[in-house]
């Protein structure tokens, strides 16, 4: 990696150009001056043991500084260096104080005095650490390093990372803001630098940027890269919640500036996607924060926040706390008023809800327009996640009578399932076909929807998804049982044939042969004879024999119904096709 005066994390006041050896040599004679008044301390000695220690620990790092090869040329030492001689000095003149026989201070003030010098002191040595483990102080002319491209080798990017880290723990205000813009533009530029920067930065020092006592620029600029982090990987957003980030981010979320705001919603979302995590919302108190945040949130912080809270539902034991706390009537109000996305994440929301119990199914029916928003969404809406979402919620709820009836009655639905059936993808075929055959409509709502026989008949072939293939065949046969409707299929020379195949021993394509012997049973009932005829024409008569060799269920009355007219029609039976 080269250095860069333009680099992103350089573009920093030049540092001083004072050499910083004399200021080494200075503290070190202070330091040893310190670590022989220790020893005849007469006042406190407790205390001036734990300095002892550190104080030694020090002259070892300050050593191991001395040592590597380019420290002068470090920035952050021009900051770290002065602050920590003046600590030194006035640690000195503590122990000037406490050496005395005749100290006559107050021990309180005194204890505070040694126990901020100590802290000082820790803090000092945290720092020097830190910058001897980033390995920086081995880089030569490591004042600026540049923003390594995205075509860097991993080794660069680490090494900038913990570069970029180091300043940003040690350096002042305009370090951090610097830093962080680089790590902002890092993040945006190269999609692989999150997984490198959850193992080599300090994740845990970056979150603690979000508390409020920090300067707002700063935890603007944390709180965005906490959010990319959440985003761009599976690792770092795992790595965001191990080390404490959910919490600060539902303060931000509830108390924060809108900008704020959005951004926590869109880590908020991005952290509960995980259903190891999702559970910690709950732990956290933040089940109210997001229904409120969904109640009166921008519509930014709506879309992320529903999808939120489509993730926490997923965990049963939450979805109690949410019907409780009132999340289904806000989240029926978002099916109305909310973006596409937002619907999306809402119905999702209310299916799983919906899925959880009797209880759950009430609140929603009850909720005033619940029922129709669905209807209406599944009518009216291009999304085909959305209308999965509200499909699998009707299905739910139309266990419920007076669900069942609602649905059942209304025209525009049927033929809607009907649409979803024949154009529909899998998934939507499989919800609209099963919620077809459960509902109990008219003999004209059959008749509406006619014209999708043929898809049923074709998807009784698909093995997948399961219990396709069953739903199919009990909406074929509850659409059967309409004359008209038997006259259609039968003018439908290649759904009769797909059909009369299945029937097949051989037709490995079909191994449940008692759905298709359902199927064809129907179409009997209306004692057809061209029916018959056709059937028989196709080898319907000797497969159905060898089934019924085979014991399948139904194959002997199929056998029967499909004899039946040949004993009662003569061979010169000439009467135009017509059903009976």
């Amino acid at each position: 990696m080269h250095p860069s005066s333009a680099a992103v994390s350089g573009e920093l006041t030049k540092p001083p150009t004072a050499p910083l050896q004399p200021l080494v040599d200075l503290i070190t004679n202070v330091l040893s001056l310190l670590l022989l008044s220790s020893l005849t301390v007469r006042s406190f000695i407790g205390r001036w043991q734990i300095l002892r220690s550190k104080l030694f620990t020090l002259n070892s790092s300050l050593s191991s500084l001395s040592e590597s090869p380019h420290w002068s040329q470090n920035p952050l030492l021009h900051t770290l260096l002065p602050s920590l001689l003046s600590n030194l000095q006035r640690l000195s003149s503590l122990s000037d104080q406490c050496s005395s026989a005749s100290f006559s201070g107050g021990k309180l003030l005194m204890q505070s005095d040694l126990d901020i010098a100590s802290s000082s002191l820790s803090t000092h040595i945290s720092d020097l650490d830190l910058l001897l483990r980033s390995g920086v102080l081995h880089q030569q002319n490591a004042i600026v390093l540049s923003l390594p491209p995205p075509t860097s080798d991993k080794d660069d990017i680490a090494f900038f990372i913990r570069d970029l880290f180091t300043r940003l723990q040690i350096g002042g205000a305009e370090f951090k803001k610097k830093s962080l813009e680089s790590l902002l533009q890092l993040l945006t530029d190269n999609e692989k630098s999150a997984r490198i920067i959850a193992k080599e930065g300090n994740v845990g020092y970056l979150v603690t940027l979000l508390d409020l006592h920090h300067h707002p620029l700063i935890r603007e600029h944390a709180l965005a890269a906490v959010s990319l982090l959440t985003s761009s990987s599976a690792d770092s957003r795992k790595t965001v919640f191990e080390q404490g980030g959910l919490g600060p981010l539902l303060r931000l979320l509830e108390t924060g500036s809108p900008p704020l705001k959005t951004r926590a919603a869109i880590a908020i979302e991005a952290i509960t996607a995980d259903p190891a995590t999702a559970w910690a919302i709950s732990a956290y108190g933040g089940v109210t924060v997001l229904i409120e945040a969904c109640r009166s949130g921008s519509k930014q912080v709506q879309e992320h926040i529903a999808g939120a809270i489509s993730n926490i539902a997923a965990v049963e034991e939450i979805r109690t706390t949410l019907a409780e706390e009132g999340a289904i009537p806000v989240l029926i109000q978002l099916l109305i008023s909310g973006s596409s996305s937002v619907q999306e994440k809402t119905a999702n929301f209310i299916s799983l809800i919906s899925s959880s119990g009797e209880y759950y199914r009430d609140l929603i029916v009850r909720e005033r327009g619940g029922l129709q928003i669905l209807i209406h969404l599944v009518q009216e809406s291009s999304n085909p996640d959305t209308i999965e979402h509200c499909l699998l919620a009707l299905s739910q709820i139309s266990a419920m009578e007076t669900v069942s009836r609602v649905l059942s009655s209304s025209t525009r639905f049927i033929i809607r399932l009907g649409e979803l059936i024949k154009h529909g993808n899998v998934i939507l075929q499989q919800i609209s076909t099963s919620l077809l055959s459960n509902l109990t409509i008219s003999d004209g709502n059959k008749r509406a929807v006619a014209d999708c026989l043929s898809s049923l008949i074709r998807l009784m072939e698909s093995p997948k998804p399961a219990g396709l293939q069953e739903a199919a065949t009990e909406a074929a046969k509850s659409l059967l049982t309409v004359r008209s409707n038997r006259k259609e299929l039968m003018r439908d020379e290649k759904s009769v044939i797909r059909l009369v195949q299945m029937l097949d021993p051989r037709n490995e394509r079909m191994n449940n042969k008692e759905l298709p012997v359902m199927v064809v049973t129907a179409i009997l009932s209306g004692g057809s004879y061209a029916a018959r005829t056709k059937l028989i024409g196709l080898g319907a008569d000797r497969y159905l024999q060898s089934l019924e060799e085979m014991e399948v269920p139904g194959a002997k009355k199929a056998v029967q119904r499909l004899a039946a007219g040949n004993r009662l029609k003569s061979i010169f039976f000439t009467r135009p096709w017509k059903d009976h």
